[in-house]
């Protein structure tokens, strides 16, 4: 769905009933759709005819139609209107919102639910090709919500509040949804990009509505950083007292950009971390209390017990980077993945038994204070987004022109992590021009334009050991300028010195 008001009406009506909910973001393609409902078993399907994008009409029901060809226990689809566009609706399936919802009484006794059954699953890429289905229950994800919008952001009773994520993410169900509203925060939420009309659309919001917390994420800021400075200070951002920085570690530069320019020198920025399985924010600055540092998340919360470990478990000394660790449990955290225990069990308990293992890595300074590092799996974060490594070279592989793929997150200043694909097509393939882009949109259509690459290399060869395993990691030092980690166990390195000439000299698509 679009970021429309029918979408967290939708989400609290579930809850009401006890119907646990499977938020799917609009940008996924149909076939990311189909395997998310078909995985969760879902039988009702909520969306709208489109939404809108740099103000034109961008249809998604068509995508709705496409997944459910091949989702037997679909039973009913419900569309809210919103573009007002022609759409296809299938009779005896497809219902509109306003013919069904607009005639029910106002009145709907609330379901008796125990603390710890399912209230959602958020799909949120894995090591593998199919994306984890996380498990998140009624009491504890509430509490973690609550009481974790309260404090980080010092919400008061006259706060105008806007958390300026897609309520398709995580972000979005925790400190949209039901952190707010647990907490009766008066919010802002908004469907469109941040910069149409003009680059400074945010800004004129945050005059207009007198917004005194703000929440985004660390790409939006370099956006609007890359546009100049000179789009906020034309309006009055003085009814701001906080800013917030969600879904990737926020560089130095970027921090004191925000804090300068959006919070005028005045406003606290509080740098959260935390992911789609610890459900609530983990380690953060509590405004008025903790000192901040530019690109620092500073301390766990009250009730967080966090380390930094090496790789056989010893606590790491002040300003080395190791593993991220949490040594406790918290109300918030998932409970599982759907329908598959035993991959829950290896992808969180498996490297430190009985410490939960995020996948980030970080570093603490003589302070105490956390300095996080970014993923150590095969999943990197573009823009907030994390995208499986696995899923996208699926995707480029089911091209029947590609023999094998390997995908890294390349560093890129605007979205963190750009996605950076090394692909062998096979014998017959001539590409020409178009082809980088007919692969773009191939990943696209399979999964989502978020997932498109931002450089291609056709190679004839990746860098493998004597095994045959692609060595990610050299690929991870070429994509980032890095000096080559140990070559010891690779089959050939004639195929790391191809591949370093070609990416230093540009031979690749961009």
């Amino acid at each position: 769905m679009p970021m429309i008001i029918e979408l967290p009406i939708a989400m609290l009506a579930c809850a009401r009933i006890g119907a646990a909910h499977n938020v799917v973001f609009g940008g996924f393609s149909s076939e990311a759709l189909r395997d998310r409902i078909n995985d969760s078993q879902a039988k009702l399907v909520i969306t709208a005819d489109g939404g809108y994008r740099r103000g034109a009409p961008s249809p998604l029901k068509p995508q709705v139609d496409e997944a459910v060809k091949d989702t037997p226990t679909i039973e009913k689809v419900l569309v809210a209107k919103r573009t007002g566009e022609e759409t296809a609706m299938q009779e005896g399936r497809d219902v509109w919102w306003a013919d069904v919802v607009d005639k029910q009484s106002d009145q709907c006794a609330p379901e008796h639910m125990d603390s710890e059954d399912l209230l959602y699953i958020m799909y949120t890429s894995g090591t593998t090709a199919k994306p984890k289905g996380i498990i998140h229950t009624t009491g504890g994800y509430l509490t973690g919500c609550a009481f974790t919008h309260k404090a980080v952001f010092d919400i008061k009773e006259d706060d105008i509040y806007w958390c300026a994520a897609d309520i398709g993410w995580v972000t979005g169900h925790s400190y949209i949804v039901y952190g707010p509203l647990t907490n009766c925060a008066t919010s802002v939420m908004y469907e469109g990009v941040p910069t149409y009309p003009e680059p400074d659309r945010w800004w004129e919001m945050i005059e207009r509505y007198k917004v005194s917390i703000l929440y985004t994420a660390p790409t939006t800021i370099r956006a609007h950083m890359k546009n100049g400075h000179g789009y906020a200070t034309k309006h009055d951002l003085s009814s701001l007292r906080l800013l917030g920085s969600v879904g990737e570690p926020i560089n130095p530069e970027a921090w004191i950009w925000y804090q300068r320019y959006i919070g005028g020198g005045n406003c606290p920025v509080v740098d959260t971390w935390w992911q789609t399985e610890t459900g609530s924010i983990m380690i953060s600055p509590l405004p008025g209390i903790t000192t901040t540092k530019p690109g620092s998340a500073t301390k766990p919360l009250p009730g967080i017990d966090a380390d930094v470990l090496d790789h056989d478990g010893n606590e790491v000394p002040a300003g080395k980077g190791g593993y991220l660790v949490l040594n406790k449990p918290w109300p918030s955290m998932l409970r599982g993945i759907y329908g598959d225990p035993e991959r829950y069990k290896q992808t969180y308990w498996s490297k430190y038994p009985g410490l939960y293992f995020p996948g980030d890595g970080a570093r603490k300074d003589q302070d105490g204070d956390y300095w996080l590092m970014g993923r150590v799996d095969d999943v990197m974060n573009v823009s907030g987004h994390r995208l499986s490594t696995t899923e996208i070279e699926s995707a480029l592989v089911s091209h029947d022109l590609v023999a094998e793929a390997a995908v890294v997150g390349q560093p890129d200043p605007l979205t963190g992590e750009a996605v950076f694909a090394f692909v062998i097509l096979k014998a017959r393939a001539n590409p020409d021009a178009e082809f980088g882009k007919e692969l773009r949109d191939h990943v696209a259509k399979k999964i989502g334009p978020i997932a498109k690459p931002k450089r291609l290399m056709f190679t004839p060869d990746l860098p493998k050991t004597r095994s045959g395993k692609i060595m990610r990691r050299l690929l991870r030092d070429i994509a980032s300028g890095q000096p080559l980690g140990d070559t010891t166990t690779l089959a050939d390195q004639s195929v790391v010195d191809l591949i370093q000439e070609a990416s230093a000299s540009g031979d690749d698509e961009e």
